[in-house]
C-alpha cells in the first residue's frame, strides 16, 4: 500500500494540472509532498514503536492515510488535493513500525525475511502501482485513479486491525517534541532545496535554506544529546555499524535513483528527438514492470547471498547489478529491448540493496530501538533519492542544446555513466565494516 500511495503521484501530475486548471510546478507537490511527510513523520512514529503502543500508532497512521485517500478522491479543491497526499505520505513513514512488529514478534529466521520483504516492497513496489494508476486514470479519469489508493489504505487498514498482535503493557513512551519539531524543519530544508531546483534560480534563496536546514539539524544534534528521552538515540546512530550503513545507502542512493530517473524519462522520450521511444504514460508504466519483478526476485534471493556470502558481500552483488545496468543502457539506447533489461538489472539491485540494508543498519540495535532507527535509515535513503533525481534533472539540463527542448542522446549516455562512482563508493564504505571489525 505505501509503495503504491508514493507511486500514485508520479503518473498524475500531469493530469493534475490539466484537469485541475494548476501550472504543472504546483502539481508537482502532489508527489512532492509525500517525501516530505514520510521523512518528517517518521522519527516520531519510530519513537511510538518503541512502546507499547505500536499497534496504536500503526492503525491511527493508516486512519489518517485513508482520511488523505478520500480527500484526493473527492471532487475537491487543488489544496484537500495536496493535504490529502501529505497524509498519504505517513503511509510511506509507516513502513518502520512494521519492520520492528517482525522484530518483535516473529523468530529471527521468519523476521530477518520478512523486515527484507518490507524493505523491497516498499521501494520496489511503485513498479506495480505505476501502470495501475495510470491505466485506470485513462480509463476512469483522475479521481477514479485516486480511489484505487484510498481503497487501498483501506484495506490495508482492515488487514492491520485484524493480524497486527497487541503489545504487552509497558511504560509509555515519551516524546521529544521539540526534537521532533528541530529534525522535521531540517529535514524539510535539506528536502526542500534538492526537491525544488527552482528554489536555485536566485542563488541566496537556495543557499539560505539549506545554510539554515544544516543549523537547524546542527542545533538538534546538541538537544538530542542532552536530553533524557531523545527523539532519536545518536550515540547509538554513531555506532560504526549503523553508520557505514546509513552513508552507505545515501551514496548508493543517489547512484540508483539518478539511473531510475534517466530510464524513466528516456523510455517517454518522443521519437521525434532522435532517440528514445515516446511510449504513453500506461506503456511508460509496463516499462516498469520489470524493475519491480526483478527487485522482489531479488528480495527472495537476498538471504541466501547473506547466508553465504554475508551482508556486505550481498550489497556489494546488489550495487554491482545496477552498475552492469547503467553500462548495458549506455551501450544499447537505440534498442527498447536492452532498455528493458538495464531496467530488469537496476531492479534486482535496488531490491537487493534494500533487502540487505535492514541488517546492515540494526547490527547491535537493541529491538527497542528498531522503528526508531530505521526510521532514521529511511530519510536518509529519501535524501539520496531526492538527490540521484535532482541530479539527473541537472546532468540531462546541461546536455540540453542551447533553445533545444530535450538533451542529446548523448547527455543520457553520460548521465546514466555518473550513476556508477557512488555505488562503487557504497560498496568500499560496506567492505570497511570488515576491516573495522578486524
Amino acid at each position: 500500500m505505501g509503495a503504491v500511495i508514493g507511486s500514485v503521484g508520479a503518473p498524475l501530475i500531469t493530469a493534475v494540472a490539466t484537469g485541475l486548471q494548476v501550472p504543472l510546478e504546483a502539481a508537482q507537490w502532489t508527489l512532492t509532498i509525500t517525501l516530505f511527510t514520510g521523512a518528517i513523520a517518521g522519527p516520531v512514529l519510530g519513537r511510538l514503536g518503541s512502546g507499547p503502543h505500536r499497534r496504536t500508532a500503526i492503525l491511527v497512521t493508516l486512519a489518517l492515510v485513508a482520511i488523505g485517500g478520500a480527500l484526493t478522491a473527492l471532487p475537491l479543491p487543488f489544496a484537500a488535493l495536496v493535504i490529502g497526499r501529505g497524509l498519504q505520505g505517513l503511509g510511506v513513514a509507516v513502513v518502520a513500525l512494521l519492520m520492528s512488529v517482525a522484530r518483535a514478534h516473529l523468530p529471527a529466521e521468519r523476521s530477518a525475511s520478512t523486515i527484507a520483504a518490507l524493505s523491497v516492497a516498499s521501494t520496489v513496489g511503485i513498479g506495480v502501482g505505476y501502470p495501475v494508476i495510470s491505466l485506470v486514470d485513462q480509463l476512469a479519469g483522475l479521481r477514479a485513479a485516486y480511489a484505487l489508493g484510498f481503497a487501498l489504505s483501506a484495506a490495508a487498514f482492515a488487514i492491520a486491525w485484524r493480524v497486527l498482535p497487541r503489545e504487552a503493557p509497558g511504560e509509555r513512551p515519551r516524546i521529544d517534541v521539540l526534537g521532533a519539531v528541530l529534525l522535521g524543519v531540517g529535514t524539510l530544508g535539506v528536502l526542500l532545496v534538492i526537491a525544488e531546483p527552482g528554489l536555485w534560480v536566485d542563488a541566496r534563496i537556495g543557499a539560505g535554506i539549506l545554510v539554515a536546514a544544516f543549523a537547524t539539524l546542527a542545533v538538534w544534534v546538541v538537544v538530542e544529546l542532552r536530553t533524557t528521552a531523545p527523539l532519536v538515540d545518536l550515540r547509538l546512530l554513531g555506532q560504526g555499524p549503523v553508520v557505514r550503513a546509513n552513508v552507505a545507502v545515501l551514496i548508493a542512493g543517489v547512484g540508483m535513483y539518478l539511473l531510475f530517473s534517466l530510464l524513466t524519462r528516456y523510455v517517454q522520450t518522443p521519437a521525434g528527438a532522435g532517440y528514445g521511444f515516446g511510449l504513453p504514460g500506461v506503456a511508460a508504466g509496463a516499462a516498469l514492470v520489470p524493475f519491480s519483478l526483478f527487485g522482489f526476485v531479488a528480495g527472495k534471493v537476498q538471504p541466501g547471498l547473506v547466508a553465504r556470502f554475508a551482508e556486505r558481500w550481498a550489497f556489494a552483488i546488489s550495487a554491482i547489478a545496477v552498475v552492469i545496468a547503467a553500462v548495458v543502457f549506455a551501450s544499447a539506447t537505440g534498442s527498447l529491448v536492452v532498455v528493458l533489461i538495464a531496467m530488469a538489472l537496476l531492479g534486482f539491485g535496488v531490491g537487493g540493496v534494500s533487502a540487505v540494508m535492514p541488517r546492515l543498519v540494526l547490527v547491535g540495535v537493541p529491538p527497542a530501538e528498531t522503528a526508531s532507527v530505521l526510521s532514521i535509515n529511511q530519510i536518509v535513503r529519501s535524501v539520496g533519492f531526492s538527490i540521484g533525481s535532482a541530479l539527473a534533472g541537472l546532468l540531462l539540463a546541461a546536455a540540453t542544446p542551447a533553445g533545444a527542448l530535450l538533451p542529446t542522446s548523448g547527455g543520457y549516455i553520460a548521465a546514466a555513466l555518473w550513476a556508477v562512482p557512488p555505488l562503487v563508493v557504497s560498496v568500499l564504505v560496506v567492505a570497511g565494516r570488515r576491516r573495522a571489525t578486524c
